[in-house]
């Protein structure tokens, strides 16, 4: 059981817009292999939530009708959903720019064996979680042995080409804090993370990206059984750099759940936060296509402070 994580009705958050969308961001599902500490979907093995094909081909018509340039896939493991090489394949001919978030775990579970290969073919970005370059802080935030199988599953991704310039087969890291602490800086870790790698296993990859642990679901859970939920949003307020308004996620892409309804972004889809720019509870992408995004409101709580604290935190990394 979860504890109640605080959610305050009104926030003084600054209040931000809607510039031009290029990113469509789907979750689809929150089935994983894994069961991550800081993970703010709480996706498990256990979780039944899966896009089902009806939805998916929602989101390949949206695709085909917007101004969407990028397909950013997430989970769980997004490589657990059924239809996933469908979306990849129907993007790839659309000429999108494509985006897998990875666990690299996935990548040796059995009848997935092919995945690597399959992403290489299709041109799809690469963005893999690896929280640390030491196997024990690997394995203390998700799981014993999850190191190891990572390393392998990088390997696999080079040996394929990714992370290796001439290639064009991007390969990006993601780094986590283990606890209620901020990201150092992007650049210095990202020089540490190649040095350890590549003189370790061998490794290359193009960039790291640095995220904050936002306070919600799993990780906001574990603050609060712990006792530092209140610490941590006073480190967030207290980081808060305005510069970073300008360039959160929130404001050129939008988030789609596993059911097919629209979010501002990934972490109000899981606190359920209405689109900013409707009063009605809940949009789907089918009926996006008649709503005007730019210029729109955008859905603000206290956890907003989670992606403007200290060096911004988004999904392409720090703002600044």
């Amino acid at each position: 059981m979860h504890a109640t994580l605080p959610l305050l009705e009104s926030t003084d958050f600054p209040a931000i817009r809607r510039t031009k969308l290029d990113s469509l961001q789907v979750n689809l599902g929150y089935k994983c292999n894994q069961q991550c500490l800081h993970c703010h979907v709480n996706a498990s093995p256990n979780r039944k939530e899966i896009m089902d094909s009806a939805t998916i081909d929602a989101v390949i018509a949206y695709m085909k009708q917007s101004t969407v340039e990028k397909l950013d896939m997430t989970g769980g493991a997004p490589e657990l959903n059924p239809y996933f090489k469908k979306l990849v394949r129907e993007a790839h001919k659309l000429g999108i720019h494509i985006i897998d978030r990875c666990n690299l775990t996935i990548l040796e579970e059995p009848g997935f064996e092919d995945m690597a290969q399959f992403l290489a073919e299709h041109r799809v970005e690469v963005v893999a979680s690896l929280p640390c370059y030491l196997e024990e802080n690997v394995n203390k935030q998700r799981g014993d042995g999850v190191f190891a199988s990572s390393i392998r599953g990088l390997k696999k991704l080079n040996s394929l080409g990714y992370g290796k310039p001439e290639t064009g087969l991007k390969l990006n890291l993601v780094y986590n804090p283990v606890g209620p602490t901020l990201p150092p800086a992007q650049e210095v870790l990202e020089k540490d993370y190649k040095k350890k790698l590549g003189e370790q296993y061998g490794i290359v990859f193009n960039e790291l990206y640095t995220l904050a642990n936002m306070p919600i679901k799993r990780f906001g859970s574990t603050l609060i059984s712990k006792g530092q939920f209140a610490d941590y949003m006073s480190l967030l307020r207290s980081a808060h750099n305005v510069e970073n308004l300008r360039s959160v996620m929130c404001r050129t892409m939008i988030s789609v759940d596993w059911q097919g309804f629209v979010y501002d972004c990934d972490f109000n889809q899981m606190l359920e936060l209405s689109l900013g720019a409707t009063e009605k509870p809940r949009v789907h992408i089918k009926d996006l296509l008649k709503i005007n995004l730019e210029g729109s409101a955008i859905s603000i709580k206290d956890h907003c402070y989670g992606c403007t604290a200290g060096q911004g935190s988004s999904c392409g990394g720090a703002l600044n």
